[in-house]
């Protein structure tokens, strides 16, 4: 059995902290989250890995006024639908003034605290959006 540190293995969440996907080099489409094959190539697509640039628009939104636990002292927070410029689609929170927050409006990425597991647990982070 191999041992890692919480540290280490979070390190290793590429997509996670980086926004990486795959592309397929066949048919030309993006994927994020990550895919090992294509779903339209099936077999004869060729996956490789891409770092998206992160930047897109809100294709929709809510606000959120009662939160699920542990996530209390954040409303109201803005959870949203993003279209990255080059094609995914993605849930994420919306940091921002919720009033604010339009269809269409332009977003970029940012690296902020995603939660932490109890009072003296393990912080995690990852990416939230903000308008551009």
């Amino acid at each position: 059995m191999i041992i890692m540190s919480v540290p280490r293995f979070w390190r290793q969440q590429v997509a996670r902290y980086n926004l990486v996907g795959t592309h397929c080099k066949k048919c030309g489409e993006y994927f994020y989250p990550p895919r090992d094959m294509c779903p339209d190539c099936r077999r004869e697509g060729e996956i490789e890995d891409f770092k998206f640039k992160g930047t897109g628009e809100i294709v929709t939104y809510t606000v959120i006024h009662t939160a699920a636990e542990g996530f209390e002292g954040q409303t109201p927070y803005v959870l949203g639908i993003i279209k990255l410029d080059e094609g995914p689609q993605l849930t994420t929170q919306i940091i921002g003034i919720a009033d604010e927050m339009e269809i269409g409006m332009k977003v970029k990425p940012v690296f902020r605290k995603l939660g932490e597991d109890g009072e003296s647990g393990m912080i995690y982070y990852g990416t939230k959006f903000v308008p551009a």
